[in-house]
């Protein structure tokens, strides 16, 4: 995904010195408070995709693409507070002298706009380079300098070209500093895009004002930016979608997990044992009623190349269902195919989805296979107690099944109900998938009987409990 790379896909290249001391002034005079508003106004525009997050963007613009929508400011945006343009503005300072060479480059910057170029053969490591522009099929002579030595016949730039001053019909052209880097797939992708965004601007004004493609990308240019920042976040979706969670062992990791209660083992047993595609763990096969009774299904992979692979496991208790899966989909499915076998005999207490987080290094981002990311035994205990705690919540006040329908702080008022509450305390602390993913137990029950006032249990005597 070399759309998420700076490296990979950022060009820089040096500004002659007559346009370098213009754009000086440029951003000196943009960042002075009489256009300070003005200049934060553009930049939102031009960046807009990533300001929509509300600085909760996945990943922030390239140096590039800041670079590029700064030079909007100085050559395409026209201010809505009636004030002249920046480069006008200049024109008519009086106060400090400009030098020619500097304002040879007003012009040519002026009439300068985004575009997306394709290198042309025979352009590599030469003093000039050729491009084409994708929108119009103008031909560019752009000097040449170590970032061009680098470009391949076929790649695309999104970039600003600056021409040099004297004659206007001139194709020999300056790069406004800064280009991005496309592949000729990723060009024309972002082309077509920038094509239709063109058209619906044109069905909607009900005028084809913008067919010139020069017209189009002076005035909207900024949309080629738009598209290419949607691109780079589309990208990453992509490759984080595509990550494939696992453990030490190489097994996948089951992060997706959801909760039921019930009041029904025996029933349960018998329709999840013939249920297609599960398989029993033969630990657990021999279980029998009673308060120890637990048994486990697994679903395995059914990749042709990788069936040893389990992708679910459902884990049944005496008074609750666990459903671990190792994707958000896997685990829509069996829910469904649950409600669909076990009816209202379940209750849904909640679930998760969201995988621990993994940064992804620039090596990941540009690699061509799925991302494997191993999950720590830490981040397992993190996520299982962060989902634990937030089902468990208003566990005290919620109907359960194993307490014949009565809230377990209801419960817990008499005698009888107080040791009938105890025990399914224990035996949820028993039964934590905690044990079977961690060696411990996931949530401190001892918060669940404080709430409903029972004596705390010590942990070393939970874990002799469960190993007898």
């Amino acid at each position: 995904m070399k759309l998420a790379n700076e490296s990979t896909a950022g060009v820089w290249a040096p500004l002659p010195p007559g346009l370098d001391g213009l754009m000086a002034r440029l951003e000196a005079l943009s960042l002075g408070p009489m256009f300070a508003a003005e200049r934060d106004r553009a930049l939102r525009q031009a960046l807009r995709p990533y300001f929509e997050f509300a600085g909760n963007a996945p990943l922030p613009p390239f140096a590039q693409e800041a670079d590029l929508a700064t030079l909007t400011i100085y050559a395409d945006y026209y201010p809505q507070g009636g004030q002249l343009t920046l480069i006008e503005q200049l024109r008519d300072v009086v106060t400090e002298h400009i030098p020619e060479e500097e304002r040879a480059w007003m012009d040519p910057l002026k009439h300068s706009y985004m575009d997306l170029v394709e290198i042309l053969p025979d352009s590599e490591a030469t003093e000039k380079w050729t491009c084409r522009s994708l929108g119009n099929g103008r031909l560019y002579q752009v000097q040449g300098g170590d970032s061009s030595r680098g470009f391949k016949t076929g790649q695309v730039l999104l970039t600003r070209f600056v021409q040099q001053p004297g004659d206007p019909q001139t194709n020999e052209v300056v790069l406004g500093g800064s280009a991005l880097l496309l592949s000729p797939e990723e060009g024309r992708t972002l082309y077509d895009a920038v094509c239709a965004l063109r058209r619906r601007r044109e069905i909607n004004a009900g005028s084809f004002e913008l067919g010139d493609w020069h017209e189009f990308a002076k005035r909207f240019g900024h949309e080629l930016l738009w598209v290419y920042s949607q691109m780079r976040l589309r990208a990453l979706f992509k490759v984080v979608a595509g990550i494939q969670y696992c453990n030490s062992d190489g097994q996948p990791y089951l992060y997706s997990f959801a909760l039921y209660e019930h009041r029904e083992f025996k029933f349960l047993r018998e329709i999840l044992a013939g249920m297609n595609g599960l398989e029993a763990d033969p630990a657990t096969s021999d279980a029998v009623d009673g308060s120890r009774a637990r048994m486990q299904w697994f679903q395995r992979s059914s990749a042709e190349t990788d069936n040893t692979s389990i992708v679910s496991r459902l884990t049944l208790t005496p008074t609750q269902l666990w459903v671990e899966t190792d994707s958000p989909e896997r685990l829509d499915t069996l829910k469904h195919e649950l409600a669909s076998a076990l009816g209202f005999s379940l209750h849904f207490r909640g679930e998760t989805t969201v995988p621990p987080p993994h940064p992804l290094s620039e090596e990941e981002l540009d690699a061509e296979q799925p991302v494997r990311a191993v999950v720590t035994p830490e981040q397992d205990a993190t996520l299982l107690q962060a989902f634990l705690e937030r089902v468990y919540l208003d566990w005290t006040d919620q109907e359960a099944p194993a307490l014949a329908g009565t809230t377990p702080r209801h419960a817990a008022t008499t005698v009888a109900g107080r040791e009938q509450v105890g025990r399914l305390l224990n035996d949820m602390e028993r039964n934590d998938p905690g044990w079977s993913r961690i060696g411990r137990s996931a949530f401190d029950y001892n918060v669940l009987r404080g709430h409903v006032g029972l004596d705390e249990v010590c942990r070393e005597d939970a874990s002799t409990e469960r190993s007898r």
